[in-house]
Protein backbone atom coordinates (compact mmCIF):
# COMPACT_ATOMS: atom_id res chain seq x y z
CA UNK A 1 0.00 0.00 0.00
CA UNK A 2 1.30 3.24 -0.87
CA UNK A 3 1.62 5.85 1.95
CA UNK A 4 -1.24 8.63 2.01
CA UNK A 5 0.32 11.72 0.31
CA UNK A 6 1.28 9.37 -2.67
CA UNK A 7 -2.55 8.33 -2.74
CA UNK A 8 -3.95 11.39 -2.49
CA UNK A 9 -1.63 12.73 -5.43
CA UNK A 10 -2.20 9.87 -8.18
CA UNK A 11 -4.70 8.05 -7.12
CA UNK A 12 -7.42 9.03 -9.35
CA UNK A 13 -5.03 9.48 -11.54
CA UNK A 14 -5.14 7.06 -15.36
CA UNK A 15 -8.43 6.38 -14.95
CA UNK A 16 -9.14 7.16 -18.80
CA UNK A 17 -5.97 5.63 -19.91
CA UNK A 18 -7.81 3.80 -22.60
CA UNK A 19 -9.53 6.37 -23.84
CA UNK A 20 -7.23 9.90 -24.00
CA UNK A 21 -4.34 9.22 -21.70
CA UNK A 22 -5.62 12.46 -19.79
CA UNK A 23 -3.99 12.54 -15.89
CA UNK A 24 -6.74 14.30 -14.82
CA UNK A 25 -9.95 12.20 -14.32
CA UNK A 26 -12.77 13.62 -16.69
CA UNK A 27 -16.46 14.88 -15.66
CA UNK A 28 -18.94 13.10 -16.67
CA UNK A 29 -22.20 15.30 -16.15
CA UNK A 30 -24.23 13.41 -17.92
CA UNK A 31 -27.50 12.14 -15.83
CA UNK A 32 -28.53 8.94 -17.74
CA UNK A 33 -27.01 6.17 -19.69
CA UNK A 34 -27.73 3.97 -22.45
CA UNK A 35 -28.31 0.72 -22.21
CA UNK A 36 -26.64 -2.09 -24.24
CA UNK A 37 -29.77 -3.98 -24.73
CA UNK A 38 -32.70 -5.04 -21.99
CA UNK A 39 -31.41 -6.07 -19.30
CA UNK A 40 -27.90 -5.00 -19.60
CA UNK A 41 -26.49 -1.96 -18.02
CA UNK A 42 -23.02 -0.32 -18.50
CA UNK A 43 -22.77 -0.44 -14.42
CA UNK A 44 -24.08 3.24 -14.94
CA UNK A 45 -27.83 3.41 -14.75
CA UNK A 46 -29.23 6.95 -13.24
CA UNK A 47 -27.33 9.40 -11.92
CA UNK A 48 -28.90 9.12 -8.26
CA UNK A 49 -27.21 5.55 -8.24
CA UNK A 50 -24.26 6.12 -9.12
CA UNK A 51 -21.87 8.37 -11.74
CA UNK A 52 -18.31 7.66 -13.19
CA UNK A 53 -17.11 10.58 -11.58
CA UNK A 54 -18.48 10.01 -7.99
CA UNK A 55 -17.46 6.76 -8.34
CA UNK A 56 -13.88 7.63 -8.40
CA UNK A 57 -13.95 10.10 -5.76
CA UNK A 58 -15.39 7.05 -3.39
CA UNK A 59 -13.02 4.63 -4.45
CA UNK A 60 -10.89 7.51 -3.26
CA UNK A 61 -12.68 8.07 -0.09
CA UNK A 62 -12.08 4.45 0.57
CA UNK A 63 -8.46 4.43 0.09
CA UNK A 64 -7.56 7.17 2.13
CA UNK A 65 -9.30 6.03 5.53
CA UNK A 66 -8.76 2.48 5.39
CA UNK A 67 -11.88 1.20 4.32
CA UNK A 68 -13.35 -0.76 1.73
CA UNK A 69 -16.81 1.16 0.52
CA UNK A 70 -17.66 5.35 0.49
CA UNK A 71 -20.21 7.27 0.20
CA UNK A 72 -20.48 10.70 -1.10
CA UNK A 73 -23.59 12.68 0.29
CA UNK A 74 -24.40 16.47 -0.65
CA UNK A 75 -23.41 17.59 2.84
CA UNK A 76 -22.14 16.84 5.78
CA UNK A 77 -25.58 16.58 7.60
CA UNK A 78 -26.53 14.49 4.97
CA UNK A 79 -23.78 12.12 5.97
CA UNK A 80 -25.21 12.24 9.45
CA UNK A 81 -28.67 11.59 8.36
CA UNK A 82 -27.94 8.91 5.99
CA UNK A 83 -26.32 6.91 9.26
CA UNK A 84 -29.01 7.27 11.68
CA UNK A 85 -31.56 7.09 8.96
CA UNK A 86 -30.43 3.85 7.74
CA UNK A 87 -29.22 2.12 10.93
CA UNK A 88 -31.70 3.24 13.75
CA UNK A 89 -35.38 3.23 13.97
CA UNK A 90 -38.04 4.01 16.60
CA UNK A 91 -37.32 2.70 20.55
CA UNK A 92 -33.37 2.50 19.31
CA UNK A 93 -31.11 4.08 21.86
CA UNK A 94 -27.67 5.94 21.15
CA UNK A 95 -24.49 7.60 22.83
CA UNK A 96 -23.00 10.16 21.89
CA UNK A 97 -20.09 12.12 22.89
CA UNK A 98 -20.95 15.49 24.83
CA UNK A 99 -18.87 17.97 22.97
CA UNK A 100 -20.10 17.70 19.16
CA UNK A 101 -20.75 20.25 16.33
CA UNK A 102 -24.22 22.11 17.70
CA UNK A 103 -26.08 21.04 13.85
CA UNK A 104 -25.67 17.05 15.33
CA UNK A 105 -27.39 17.62 18.48
CA UNK A 106 -29.99 19.49 16.97
CA UNK A 107 -30.71 16.47 14.40
CA UNK A 108 -30.17 14.46 17.60
CA UNK A 109 -32.89 16.41 19.34
CA UNK A 110 -35.16 16.14 15.81
CA UNK A 111 -34.86 12.48 16.05
CA UNK A 112 -35.54 11.51 19.33
CA UNK A 113 -38.54 14.38 19.38
CA UNK A 114 -40.30 12.80 16.01
CA UNK A 115 -39.06 9.12 15.59
CA UNK A 116 -38.47 8.28 19.40
CA UNK A 117 -34.55 6.92 19.18
CA UNK A 118 -33.55 8.31 22.48
CA UNK A 119 -29.67 9.37 23.18
CA UNK A 120 -27.61 10.10 25.88
CA UNK A 121 -24.20 11.88 25.89
CA UNK A 122 -21.17 11.12 27.66
CA UNK A 123 -17.90 13.23 28.43
CA UNK A 124 -16.18 11.18 26.25
CA UNK A 125 -13.09 10.55 29.46
CA UNK A 126 -14.00 7.90 31.47
CA UNK A 127 -15.20 4.93 29.30
CA UNK A 128 -16.39 2.86 32.51
CA UNK A 129 -19.12 5.86 32.44
CA UNK A 130 -19.89 4.93 29.04
CA UNK A 131 -20.88 1.25 29.13
CA UNK A 132 -22.83 1.27 32.37
CA UNK A 133 -25.13 3.85 29.86
CA UNK A 134 -25.26 1.32 27.05
CA UNK A 135 -28.98 -0.21 26.63
CA UNK A 136 -30.60 -3.27 25.33
CA UNK A 137 -31.59 -1.07 22.71
CA UNK A 138 -28.50 0.77 22.28
CA UNK A 139 -27.56 0.76 18.51
CA UNK A 140 -24.43 3.02 18.32
CA UNK A 141 -21.67 5.16 19.88
CA UNK A 142 -21.26 8.46 18.02
CA UNK A 143 -17.88 10.07 18.76
CA UNK A 144 -16.44 13.19 17.52
CA UNK A 145 -12.94 13.46 18.42
CA UNK A 146 -11.51 16.53 18.81
CA UNK A 147 -14.56 17.19 19.63
CA UNK A 148 -15.71 20.72 18.56
CA UNK A 149 -15.56 23.51 19.74
CA UNK A 150 -13.62 22.24 23.42
CA UNK A 151 -10.96 19.96 21.26
CA UNK A 152 -11.12 16.75 23.74
CA UNK A 153 -9.46 14.51 22.42
CA UNK A 154 -11.05 10.96 22.52
CA UNK A 155 -10.18 7.37 22.80
CA UNK A 156 -11.48 5.83 20.08
CA UNK A 157 -9.49 2.31 20.14
CA UNK A 158 -10.31 1.90 23.56
CA UNK A 159 -13.93 3.05 23.14
CA UNK A 160 -14.28 0.60 20.22
CA UNK A 161 -12.37 -2.10 22.58
CA UNK A 162 -14.24 -1.73 25.74
CA UNK A 163 -18.03 -1.57 23.59
CA UNK A 164 -17.40 -4.76 21.38
CA UNK A 165 -16.49 -6.49 24.31
CA UNK A 166 -19.82 -6.53 25.68
CA UNK A 167 -21.54 -5.63 23.01
CA UNK A 168 -20.33 -6.63 19.38
CA UNK A 169 -23.67 -5.69 17.80
CA UNK A 170 -23.24 -2.07 18.91
CA UNK A 171 -21.90 0.33 16.20
CA UNK A 172 -19.06 2.59 16.57
CA UNK A 173 -19.01 5.70 14.53
CA UNK A 174 -16.09 8.02 14.27
CA UNK A 175 -16.49 12.24 12.66
CA UNK A 176 -13.30 12.51 11.24
CA UNK A 177 -14.08 16.39 9.77
CA UNK A 178 -11.19 17.90 12.28
CA UNK A 179 -8.25 15.49 12.20
CA UNK A 180 -9.00 13.80 8.56
CA UNK A 181 -7.02 10.93 7.64
CA UNK A 182 -3.81 12.70 7.48
CA UNK A 183 -3.77 12.33 11.33
CA UNK A 184 -6.31 9.95 11.86
CA UNK A 185 -7.93 6.79 10.81
CA UNK A 186 -10.82 5.43 13.02
CA UNK A 187 -11.34 2.53 10.96
CA UNK A 188 -7.93 1.09 11.79
CA UNK A 189 -8.83 1.85 15.84
CA UNK A 190 -12.22 0.14 15.62
CA UNK A 191 -14.56 2.08 14.81
CA UNK A 192 -16.83 0.70 12.22
CA UNK A 193 -18.07 4.44 10.37
CA UNK A 194 -16.09 7.48 9.51
CA UNK A 195 -17.94 10.59 8.48
CA UNK A 196 -16.82 13.77 7.62
CA UNK A 197 -18.06 16.81 6.27
CA UNK A 198 -16.24 17.34 3.28
CA UNK A 199 -17.40 20.44 3.59
CA UNK A 200 -14.18 21.43 5.19
CA UNK A 201 -10.70 20.17 5.42
CA UNK A 202 -11.51 17.59 2.83
CA UNK A 203 -12.49 20.39 0.10
CA UNK A 204 -10.35 22.84 1.76
CA UNK A 205 -11.36 25.81 -0.34
CA UNK A 206 -14.31 27.03 1.00
CA UNK A 207 -16.38 26.19 -1.88
CA UNK A 208 -17.76 23.07 -2.25
CA UNK A 209 -20.72 21.47 -0.48
CA UNK A 210 -20.07 17.63 0.24
CA UNK A 211 -20.21 14.54 3.08
CA UNK A 212 -18.82 11.67 3.31
CA UNK A 213 -19.29 7.85 4.98
CA UNK A 214 -16.65 5.29 4.81
CA UNK A 215 -16.97 1.54 5.93
CA UNK A 216 -15.46 -1.90 5.89
CA UNK A 217 -18.07 -4.30 6.40
CA UNK A 218 -20.19 -5.22 2.99
CA UNK A 219 -23.54 -5.71 4.52
CA UNK A 220 -23.09 -2.60 6.57
CA UNK A 221 -22.24 -0.54 3.00
CA UNK A 222 -25.16 -2.40 1.87
CA UNK A 223 -27.71 -1.19 4.23
CA UNK A 224 -26.70 2.60 3.78
CA UNK A 225 -26.51 1.97 -0.26
CA UNK A 226 -29.99 0.72 -0.57
CA UNK A 227 -31.12 4.22 2.26
CA UNK A 228 -29.58 6.37 -0.29
CA UNK A 229 -30.70 5.16 -3.39
CA UNK A 230 -34.04 5.50 -1.42
CA UNK A 231 -33.36 9.45 0.10
CA UNK A 232 -31.02 10.57 -2.77
CA UNK A 233 -28.86 12.89 -0.82
CA UNK A 234 -26.07 12.08 -3.04
CA UNK A 235 -23.29 14.53 -4.74
CA UNK A 236 -23.43 16.32 -8.05
CA UNK A 237 -20.72 15.11 -10.06
CA UNK A 238 -19.23 18.67 -10.64
CA UNK A 239 -18.90 19.30 -6.17
CA UNK A 240 -17.98 15.32 -6.87
CA UNK A 241 -15.06 16.18 -9.26
CA UNK A 242 -14.00 19.55 -7.77
CA UNK A 243 -13.32 17.34 -4.13
CA UNK A 244 -11.60 14.75 -5.78
CA UNK A 245 -8.85 17.91 -6.88
CA UNK A 246 -9.19 19.21 -3.74
CA UNK A 247 -8.40 16.03 -2.07
CA UNK A 248 -4.38 15.81 -4.02
CA UNK A 249 -3.16 18.67 -2.08
CA UNK A 250 -5.10 17.58 1.61
CA UNK A 251 -1.39 15.82 3.18
CA UNK A 252 0.23 19.46 2.10
CA UNK A 253 -2.76 21.93 3.16
CA UNK A 254 -2.95 19.86 6.86
CA UNK A 255 0.75 19.80 6.95
CA UNK A 256 0.49 23.88 6.59
CA UNK A 257 -2.60 24.16 8.66
CA UNK A 258 -0.96 22.26 11.54
CA UNK A 259 2.09 24.32 11.60
CA UNK A 260 0.62 27.67 11.71
CA UNK A 261 -1.84 25.93 14.23
CA UNK A 262 0.67 24.72 16.62
CA UNK A 263 2.94 28.42 16.45
CA UNK A 264 -0.28 30.17 17.24
CA UNK A 265 -1.30 27.53 20.00
CA UNK A 266 2.07 28.61 21.57
CA UNK A 267 1.74 32.21 21.14
CA UNK A 268 -1.65 33.14 21.74
CA UNK A 269 -1.48 32.35 25.66
CA UNK A 270 1.35 34.93 26.04
CA UNK A 271 -1.66 37.74 24.82
CA UNK A 272 -2.89 40.05 26.95
CA UNK A 273 -7.16 39.51 26.82
CA UNK A 274 -6.73 35.83 25.88
CA UNK A 275 -7.57 33.60 29.22
CA UNK A 276 -6.83 30.03 28.19
CA UNK A 277 -6.02 28.00 24.72
CA UNK A 278 -7.73 24.66 23.55
CA UNK A 279 -5.85 22.61 21.08
CA UNK A 280 -5.28 18.92 20.21
CA UNK A 281 -1.62 19.40 19.25
CA UNK A 282 -2.23 18.23 15.31
CA UNK A 283 -4.87 19.98 12.66
CA UNK A 284 -5.65 23.66 12.04
CA UNK A 285 -8.59 24.01 14.87
CA UNK A 286 -8.04 26.22 18.07
CA UNK A 287 -10.20 27.81 20.60
CA UNK A 288 -9.75 29.94 22.88
CA UNK A 289 -11.26 32.50 25.25
CA UNK A 290 -11.20 36.18 25.65
CA UNK A 291 -10.75 37.75 28.93
CA UNK A 292 -14.43 38.72 30.09
CA UNK A 293 -13.37 42.35 30.10
CA UNK A 294 -12.81 42.23 26.34
CA UNK A 295 -15.62 42.62 24.16
CA UNK A 296 -15.93 39.88 21.27
CA UNK A 297 -18.07 42.22 18.71
CA UNK A 298 -15.15 44.57 18.75
CA UNK A 299 -12.82 41.78 18.37
CA UNK A 300 -14.24 40.50 15.03
CA UNK A 301 -14.59 44.03 14.14
CA UNK A 302 -10.83 44.49 13.83
CA UNK A 303 -10.02 41.53 12.33
CA UNK A 304 -8.22 42.34 8.76
CA UNK A 305 -6.86 38.73 8.01
CA UNK A 306 -9.50 36.43 9.42
CA UNK A 307 -12.69 36.15 8.68
CA UNK A 308 -15.65 36.14 10.91
CA UNK A 309 -17.54 33.55 9.02
CA UNK A 310 -18.92 30.20 9.81
CA UNK A 311 -17.43 27.62 8.43
CA UNK A 312 -13.81 26.00 9.22
CA UNK A 313 -11.00 23.95 7.17
CA UNK A 314 -10.37 26.43 4.29
CA UNK A 315 -7.26 27.80 3.16
CA UNK A 316 -8.46 30.96 4.32
CA UNK A 317 -8.86 31.66 8.04
CA UNK A 318 -11.86 32.07 9.42
CA UNK A 319 -13.19 33.17 13.25
CA UNK A 320 -15.96 31.79 14.87
CA UNK A 321 -18.28 32.30 17.70
CA UNK A 322 -19.89 28.87 19.00
CA UNK A 323 -22.32 30.52 21.37
CA UNK A 324 -24.28 32.39 18.76
CA UNK A 325 -23.49 30.65 16.17
CA UNK A 326 -22.74 27.16 15.61
CA UNK A 327 -24.10 26.08 18.74
CA UNK A 328 -27.09 28.34 19.39
CA UNK A 329 -29.29 25.89 19.34
CA UNK A 330 -28.60 24.24 22.33
CA UNK A 331 -30.09 25.00 25.51
CA UNK A 332 -27.55 27.84 27.91
CA UNK A 333 -27.18 25.65 30.54
CA UNK A 334 -25.21 23.21 28.38
CA UNK A 335 -23.30 25.18 25.95
CA UNK A 336 -22.29 26.68 29.67
CA UNK A 337 -21.35 23.32 31.34
CA UNK A 338 -19.45 22.37 27.98
CA UNK A 339 -17.54 25.68 28.41
CA UNK A 340 -18.92 27.21 25.29
CA UNK A 341 -19.56 30.34 26.88
CA UNK A 342 -20.14 34.11 25.04
CA UNK A 343 -16.13 34.57 25.23
CA UNK A 344 -15.34 31.21 23.26
CA UNK A 345 -13.77 31.77 20.23
CA UNK A 346 -13.25 28.74 17.98
CA UNK A 347 -10.43 29.59 14.99
CA UNK A 348 -10.07 27.78 11.81
CA UNK A 349 -6.08 28.71 10.82
CA UNK A 350 -6.08 28.81 7.64
CA UNK A 351 -2.50 29.06 5.40
CA UNK A 352 -1.76 33.00 5.58
CA UNK A 353 2.18 33.49 6.84
CA UNK A 354 1.68 32.79 10.28
CA UNK A 355 3.06 36.25 11.17
CA UNK A 356 0.52 37.90 10.10
CA UNK A 357 -2.02 35.73 11.75
CA UNK A 358 -0.32 36.38 14.71
CA UNK A 359 -0.50 39.84 14.17
CA UNK A 360 -4.18 39.80 13.43
CA UNK A 361 -5.16 38.27 16.39
CA UNK A 362 -3.04 40.43 18.90
CA UNK A 363 -4.55 43.66 16.92
CA UNK A 364 -8.09 42.10 17.36
CA UNK A 365 -7.62 41.81 21.10
CA UNK A 366 -6.12 44.58 21.92
CA UNK A 367 -9.00 46.78 20.08
CA UNK A 368 -11.30 45.00 22.53
CA UNK A 369 -10.08 46.02 25.79
CA UNK A 370 -13.12 47.48 27.28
Amino acid sequence: MVKIATQLAQGTNGTDDDKTGAVVAPLYFSTAFRHPGLGQSTGYDYSRLETPTRELLEKQLAAIEHGTHALAVSSGMAAIDLVFSALTKTGDHFLSTDDLYGGSFRYFDERQANYKINYDKWNGINVDDLLLQIRPETKLVWIESPSNPTMKVIDIEGVAKAVHAIRPDILIAVDNTFLTPIYQNPLDLGADIVVHSATKYLGGHNDILAGAVIVKDDALFTTLTNQLTTTGQTLDPFPAWLLIRSLKTLAVRMAGHTKNAQYLAGKLPTLPGIDKVLYAGVGGMISFYLADNYNVDTFLRHLQVCSFAESLGGVESLITVPYIQTHHDMSVEDRLHLGITPQLIRFSVGLEDQDDLLSDITRAVAAAKE
